[in-house]
């Protein structure tokens, strides 16, 4: 720890910092912990499908506290008057799947502004709409795109750890396929998820959720693979899907191996030490698995969190930095998913399994010096797309995560000025940890999020780089 770090630690510190701006930032709800305060539903007209996927997620909403627009009131002097929650809110909730016109987005309005800085500390908005593409009219393609502007900006305008993100419906979509999500957002698994849209739309065929399925418990008894799993970021993914019943295999390089071996240890799962780059990788995991599980044995999830950086200015970039990128990045998950997606690969993927890549806020928007790093993230991502469309056909989804400024070992030795305005350039003004991202990923293989495909879902607090 450097001098002017310790110097910022101490009471003085903190308070000169305070006064230039740098006020000590809130500590975020984690784990599956929901609100302390009531969740509110604010059902605006047309709206329906957001008190039964509540229940489904099992979540009893507060009455309703006011309606809309009925409830607006005067004041004596004939002043519209904006209602008023009689609680503070643990969460506001907001069906707006019925609104089509622009008028009607001064309901949302009317919705959101009491709870601007009413509501608990790591309170949740979650806003549901539909999908542009599910909508007909110039005007609600329109108005769903307007929606999306006021779920960032809310976003970027609460206080004390409390976020807000947008859920688009596709066409089709039931409150079964909600109930995941809406569990995820609510629950303190989402901390370092904010300002985010993604899309949720009808399970595909054969994708059915067991019926001995347990939320706490999802992946109970089911084999999930995690590459670059022996430190940091890895590890945490390992022990999110051991906490939920999963069955980890390990997987990290031979040169990581005691570390490797101590993860698995940990969460009662096995090693697999492999340079997912050779030849075969694919092949000497689902043997792993097989050998292991036994040959009838089929892996739920892969997630792909090894990775690699070389960071040069791209004037000093050479072939041997930029190709080792891509290729432990972006090439060797591509190899991979293709064996393991073979159905008749003894100890390949299930019919209806996960696979999670890991993209970047550096894909989505670049980052000096990294080049190479950027170009593997958005590859990441475009990878995704593609295979979830290449996928239509079969009951496995493929989604990914892009984190933003994660605290691990390796952004520690970032010097302290440096790290410091990479936690604040966010809405949550500090960095995210490890577990952020492993529950992230973990609710995106859950069985029950089967409505979840080609989704890119940011971990980054809101991140101002490329939001």
């Amino acid at each position: 720890m450097s001098l002017l770090e310790k110097l910022y630690r101490t009471p003085l510190g903190k308070q000169v910092a305070g006064r230039a701006g740098l006020a000590e930032p809130p500590t975020l709800r984690r784990g599956r912990v929901l609100p302390i305060g009531p969740v509110v539903l604010a059902e605006l007209p047309g709206g329906g499908i957001g008190a039964e996927a509540l229940a489904l997620a099992g979540v009893h909403p507060a009455e309703p506290l006011f309606d809309v627009p009925e409830a607006r009131t005067e004041d004596d002097r004939g002043r519209a008057q904006p209602p008023r929650y009689g609680v503070r809110p643990g969460a506001l909730v907001i069906d707006a799947t019925g609104v089509r016109e622009i008028g009607q987005l001064e309901l949302l309005r009317q919705v959101l502004r009491p709870v601007m800085r009413g509501l608990e500390k790591s309170g949740r908005i979650v806003i549901l709409a539909m999908d542009a593409a599910a909508v007909d009219g110039l005007e609600a393609k329109a108005v769903a795109q307007a929606i999306d502007g006021i779920n960032r900006t809310v976003g970027k305008e609460l206080r004390d750890g409390s976020t807000a993100n947008l859920l688009f419906l596709r066409a089709g979509t039931t409150a079964a396929d909600l109930r995941s999500t809406l569990s995820f957002l609510l629950e303190g698994r989402s901390a370092f998820v904010d300002g985010q849209t993604w899309r949720i739309g009808p399970a595909k065929s054969g994708d059915t959720v067991p019926d001995d399925h347990v939320p706490t418990r999802p992946f109970a008894d089911k084999i999930v693979v995690v590459t670059g799993a022996a430190r940091g970021i890895g590890a945490d993914i390992a022990r999110t899907f051991a906490r939920d019943g999963g069955k980890v295999v390990a997987v990290d390089v031979p040169a990581a191996g005691d570390a490797l071996a101590k993860v698995a240890n940990e969460v009662r799962g096995s090693a697999l030490q492999l340079d997912i780059t050779t030849d075969g990788a694919g092949h000497r995991i689902a043997a792993h698995v097989a050998s292991v599980h036994g040959p009838q044995a089929r892996i739920w999830a892969i997630v792909h969190n090894a990775g690699i950086t070389r960071d040069k200015m791209l004037a000093n970039l050479d072939e041997k930095l930029w190709a080792s990128v891509l290729e432990v990045n972006l090439a060797a998950e591509i190899r991979m998913n293709h064996t393991l997606l073979d159905p008749d690969l003894p100890g390949g993927l299930a019919a209806n399994s996960r696979i999670v890549g890991i993209a970047s806020t550096s894909g989505w928007a670049g980052n000096k010096g990294q080049t190479n790093y950027a170009a593997s993230k958005a590859g990441v991502m475009g990878l995704t797309w593609a295979e979830s469309a290449a996928l239509a056909d079969r009951p496995i989804t493929v989604n990914a995560v892009a984190p933003g400024f994660i605290e691990t070992e390796m952004t520690a030795a970032i010097p302290f000025v440096q790290r410091e305005v990479f936690r604040r350039t966010n809405s949550l003004n500090q960095g995210g940890l490890p577990v952020d991202v492993a529950e992230t990923i973990a609710y995106l293989c859950d069985p029950a999020s089967g409505g979840v495909d080609g989704q890119i879902v940011r971990v980054c607090g809101q991140n101002l780089i490329g939001a």
